[in-house]
This record gives C-alpha cells, structure tokens and sequence, in this order.
C-alpha cells in the first residue's frame, strides 16, 4: 500500500541538462526516461529515483579521486625516462 504524500516530491533538476558517456545527465545524474516522465512517476518512484541518482553522484566521484590519485608515472610510462 502506497504512503499518502502531502507535498509533491520536488525535481532533482539543477539546470545542467548536458549528458555524460552512459547517458546520465551531468546535472542531476537521472536517465533520459527518468527525466522526461518525472511527472507521470508516483511520489515512490520519485524518492526511488533521487536515492539512485545519489548513489550514482556518489560512485562519479569515487570515480573521479581515483583518477586523480593514479601519479603521472603510472599515466605515461615514458615519464619514467626523465
């Protein structure tokens, strides 16, 4: 049984409406259809939606600190040489 909701679930849009390489938005983090159907998904869905695009915001930057602490000489083996 669903939860009566008194207050609509608010878009998770923050205006930078560009897509990545796996097709998440940069901006919110949420798939095409994600975006484009928000306002047919029931409130559940809504708050289902915004926990996934925090968990893939969570894991983009994992992503990103693991690439930044990977050093020169492991990103170019020809930096070895000097």
């Amino acid at each position: 049984m669903e939860q009566l909701e008194l207050f609509s679930v608010p878009s998770p849009c923050v205006g930078v409406c560009t897509t990545d390489d796996k097709g998440y938005c940069k901006g919110c983090m949420r798939k095409r259809e994600e975006r484009f159907n928000w306002l047919s998904f029931s409130p559940a869905e809504q708050l289902h939606i915004i926990k996934l695009c925090r968990q893939r915001y969570r894991r983009r930057l994992a992503n990103s600190r693991e690439e930044q602490e990977v050093t020169p000489s492991q990103k170019d083996p020809q930096q070895k040489l000097f």
